[in-house]
């Protein structure tokens, strides 16, 4: 999926919201467990609720690899459906890779072409060599770890290596790679106080947001020292929308809480208009 039409899709739903669909079998309603493939329903019913208010859909793959090859087949079901009844949607396959080459490539291969994901996320620590291979492939899209939410970002990407930053290093060499334009970047909504600094080396890059809601990331801070007059954010929620509610009902439930953010959304877009 091209940049300009994620934006589209953004203006036309007044909506910058990007769902996770990070499923735990403990976690599903009851009623679920007893379908052929209890993940794929739960998720299915989920982006059926959903789809009208969000413009992404992120599931992470160890939610999936966790149950093995049934997982698997439930994450490939997931994203055929979303590739074939909602293609406007953009997806993100939340694997976190990021290795030599040879193997960056076939990691590219599997997300992009086999399974037809708009993106994958990449850890940035093996360097170029590592994330090139991703950012080859045309109207894909390479999401670049850069500043997390977890306690642990500190041990790290906080620290100084010489005068900056390493997560500063991460975001202005990154930008020298070939096909850079290809790039996004993760940046926990918790760290909402760094965005002026990230705009500044980054202006005008899409950076996915994790954070709000749950791990208690403030999405008008985020909005404030974040947005770019094409928005440049997906704001991510998992759990405060998926796991609304454990009952039938949860598919209605998860619309709400979807509606709640979408609605603040579109209050902020309004000043951009």
């Amino acid at each position: 999926m091209k940049t300009e039409d994620l934006v589209a899709q953004i203006k036309r739903k007044n909506s910058f919201l990007c769902i996770g669909l990070d499923v735990d079998l403990e976690k599903l309603p009851k009623h679920l467990l007893t379908t052929e493939d209890p993940i794929f329903s739960f998720n299915k019913a989920i982006i059926d609720a959903t789809q009208h208010l969000a413009v992404a859909y992120k599931p992470n793959t160890a939610f999936y690899e966790a149950y093995g090859l049934k997982g698997w087949q439930s994450l490939d079901k997931t994203i055929r459906y979303l590739n074939s009844q909602y293609p406007e949607i953009f997806t993100i396959a939340d694997a976190k890779r990021g290795d030599i080459g040879n193997t960056s490539q076939m990691y590219a291969k599997a997300f992009f072409e086999d399974m037809g994901f708009d993106s994958v996320t990449v850890a940035p620590y093996m360097g170029k060599d590592s994330v090139e291979p991703f950012l080859t492939f045309k109207d894909k899209h390479t999401i670049l770890l850069a500043l997390t939410s977890n306690e642990g970002a500190f041990d790290f990407q906080t620290q100084k290596v010489g005068e900056k930053e390493v997560y500063k290093k991460v975001l202005e060499i990154s930008k020298k790679w070939k096909n850079a334009k290809n790039l996004m970047y993760v940046v926990g909504a918790t760290k909402a106080e760094y965005l002026a600094e990230i705009r500044r080396i980054v202006p005008e890059s899409f950076l996915l947001v994790p954070g709000v809601g749950a791990q208690g990331g403030n999405l008008q801070q985020v909005c404030h020292f974040g947005m770019t007059n094409n928005v440049g954010l997906l704001i991510n929620s998992s759990r405060g929308i998926i796991y609304a509610s454990n009952q039938e009902n949860f598919a209605e439930a998860a619309t709400s809480e979807a509606q709640k953010l979408q609605s603040q959304m579109q209050e902020i877009l309004k000043d951009l208009k």
